[in-house]
């Protein structure tokens, strides 16, 4: 939850938005029971925006950079058409075995390729582009992320990068710690670069949107 909004408003724009598929909800409930950091998983209502922007984009092929236990890779393959693909990188097996089950539970979890180890070891390897790129892992790799999915990225797609406001400590000077640094470096690369277009959206803990200019 975006801890710079009230629960209420939270819980009153979930309410109006649309609504999480049953499977997602069991996948977010485990999640929360069993894991040590449950706070990591997008939740209902970024899910709804996730799912939103894939149709918009009319996406069929999603990047996510970053899975946990696998809930927002449902959400984009629940989105995509029966053709789509989502290729989702992890690097902690514990969390990927969660996302796997569900997957498998799932009658879109076929759209889903799970790929273990580093996740820019991983981009490198990538060539063909991606309609929808997700950002949501390590923060000091932020830039770099970004980067390299640029090369990815289609010409009409669209990436976006989560945790940009990072529970507002990203208003702090100087920076408390690694991690804020990066994801100010991060916001400042995106606003300076004359190749992208972006908005940062203040749903849950801030979300860029970012898309090459045509």
């Amino acid at each position: 939850m975006n801890r710079l909004l009230t629960a209420d408003i939270e819980a009153y724009a979930q309410a109006h938005s649309m609504p999480e598929s049953d499977l997602c909800r069991a996948l977010r409930e485990e999640t929360q029971r069993s894991m040590p950091c449950p706070q990591m998983v997008v939740g209902p209502l970024e899910g709804a925006f996730l799912k939103m922007m894939t149709q918009l984009v009319q996406a069929t092929s999603v990047l996510e950079i970053g899975m946990f236990t696998g809930y927002s890779a449902l959400c984009f393959a629940e989105a995509l058409p029966a053709n789509g693909t989502v290729l989702t990188c992890e690097i902690d097996e514990k969390p990927a075995a969660l996302a796997r089950q569900y997957f498998a539970r799932s009658p879109v979890g076929k759209k889903i390729e799970v790929r273990m180890g580093p996740a820019l070891e991983t981009m490198r390897r990538l060539t063909a582009p991606f309609d929808l790129i997700f950002i949501d892992a390590d923060k000091i790799n932020y830039v770099n992320y970004y980067r390299r999915s640029l090369d990815l990225l289609s010409q009409q797609g669209v990436m976006l990068i989560d945790n940009v406001l990072w529970d507002g400590d990203v208003l702090k000077q100087p920076p408390p710690d690694e991690k804020t640094a990066a994801i100010q470096e991060l916001n400042r690369v995106v606003a300076a670069d004359p190749r992208v277009s972006s908005v940062l959206v203040t749903i849950r803990d801030g979300v860029l949107v970012i898309r090459p200019k045509l």
